[in-house]
């Protein structure tokens, strides 16, 4: 039974190459075949990116009536994070972010809505902490992050291993395009 088995992966397999085979995945920004494996990486990024931000803001809303973009529910969570209070500088390391204008719009909302406090004065002394009710919203949504997307993760045969590679796969590109952002900076005309 295993022969045929590793016979019909081999065929689903050849099917597939052939079908790859026929699609024309060159084009301005992927002329080799290193060049149209880094562009496939980069939709992939991109379209996970979007799928995530969705994800975000729907499981946001459905444990409380705030309309937050993926980025500051990603806030949201990182303040929380470890319970300990965050100052910007911290936010933006942390969240790999440089557009502290648009940082500190996200915060003002998550303020507003009663999430997130601020705490100190000065450029150096103010932190921000998840009030009670941010404590509360942050678990609901633990809660259903749990239900929905955990459990649909663990109903997928060695995904939990395939996410851990896929994670230190994303750490080292994140460095290899921070370097590159750099090389490109300092070279601009």
């Amino acid at each position: 039974m295993t022969g045929k088995n590793d016979m019909a992966k081999k065929t689903l397999q050849t099917q597939s190459d052939d079908a790859d085979a026929r699609l024309d995945l060159r084009w301005h920004l992927a002329a080799s075949a290193a060049e149209v494996d880094a562009t496939e990486l980069e939709f992939a990024l991109m379209r996970a990116f979007e799928g995530f931000g969705r994800w975000q803001s729907e499981c946001l809303a459905s444990v409380c009536d705030v309309a937050a973009t993926g980025p500051e529910n990603a806030m949201l969570h990182i303040i929380r994070m470890n319970d300990r209070p965050k100052s910007l500088k911290d936010l933006a390391r942390l969240m790999n972010r440089d557009d502290v204008p648009n940082m500190q719009y996200s915060l003002r909302k998550l303020i507003g809505a009663g999430l997130v406090e601020r705490q100190g004065s000065g450029r150096a002394g103010v932190t921000y902490e998840v009030t009670d009710l941010g404590r509360q919203v942050t678990d609901d949504y633990g809660t259903l992050r749990r239900r929905l997307l955990i459990e649909a993760i663990g109903n997928v045969p060695g995904f939990a291993a395939r996410l851990a590679e896929a994670a230190r796969t994303l750490n080292l590109l994140s460095g290899i395009y921070e370097e590159a952002a750099r090389a490109a900076a300092t070279h601009r005309h």
